[in-house]
């Protein structure tokens, strides 16, 4: 048989930071063993994620890593998926332990006196949202933390792009604000939302993290230069893609067997966003803001 020596990418996104790390461990290892890759962005479009997998088995590609995809039916070639969470026949699932990051995030405002929560919910077209979000609410529970509805808001748009940049969730963060509902900290659903998010309570009077603390999730680059720096819990995204292409040429290359599933674990990184909440005595900012 003739090898192309070519992989399939397909991803959800073309310009976030999430995927361009993860491309980026992935590019690095293919390129190092020989490997090519094509890629194609779908934008959660369901007709066009199922031309691709057609276009790129046409153009000879051995196999497919997905990134951010949810992946509906089984694929036409062995496929390793990032932040997959649908188990098919041929297919690896690369998922963090959702539950573990919860956990550690949740845990890390508990000990620094935080009572009341606020949590921003991912986009239902994310691969991540519903494990993620599932993984929140059982860790709550098992801290004795208390989810109100009023302190929570899902950033759904019609373009699906409320979680990819900064500037995209400041409508949901100001919604939220608007509830005049309490909180003295945030757990949002990405790095790029939480980014938002802290620009909105600056620009609302609100400090950050003297006011409210605030926690994101995957630790991308600008996480540790915004001001305050990001507190957020950590995917080794380069190091998954890394992973992703690794399982991938072993499987094709028959060096190993097939596994369904690699967990990953997480990282809590702690910088200035979050701090102990305010004192129940100290000046209500809260009133002022509202």
């Amino acid at each position: 048989m003739k090898r192309s020596s070519t992989i399939g990418v397909i991803r959800s996104e073309v310009d976030d930071p999430y995927g361009s790390l993860i491309i980026s461990g992935i590019e690095r290892f293919l390129r190092a063993n020989g490997f090519s890759f094509l890629t194609a962005v779908h934008r959660h479009n369901k007709e066009l994620l199922e031309s691709y997998w057609r276009l790129l088995q046409k153009r000879g590609v051995e196999a497919f890593i997905t990134v951010d995809t949810t992946i509906v039916r089984e694929p036409p070639l062995p496929t390793v998926a990032v932040a997959g969470h649908r188990p098919f026949a041929g297919v690896t699932n690369i998922v963090l332990d959702h539950k573990a990051a919860a956990f550690s995030a949740l845990r890390h405002l508990r000990e620094n006196g935080h009572r009341k929560f606020a949590f921003m919910k991912g986009p239902v077209i994310s691969s991540d949202t519903e494990d993620r979000w599932r993984s929140i609410v059982q860790a709550s529970h098992e801290l004795g933390i208390q989810i109100h509805p009023d302190l929570v808001v899902e950033l759904n748009d019609s373009r699906g792009c409320a979680a990819r940049a900064p500037e995209y969730a400041c409508p949901f963060v100001q919604e939220l604000l608007s509830r005049n509902r309490a909180f003295t900290a945030l757990f949002a659903y990405n790095d790029n939302s939480a980014i938002g998010a802290i620009r909105v309570f600056q620009d609302a009077g609100l400090r950050v993290p003297e006011s409210v603390s605030v926690i994101g999730f995957d630790d991308i680059q600008l996480a540790s230069y915004g001001n305050p720096t990001l507190t957020t819990v950590r995917q080794p995204l380069q190091k998954m893609g890394e992973i992703a292409a690794r399982t991938l040429l072993d499987r094709i290359e028959n060096r190993s067997e097939y596994v369904a599933e690699i967990p990953i674990e997480p990282e809590l990184i702690v910088r200035q966003s979050t701090g102990p909440a305010p004192n129940a005595g100290s000046k209500d900012v809260w009133s002022n803001h509202s």
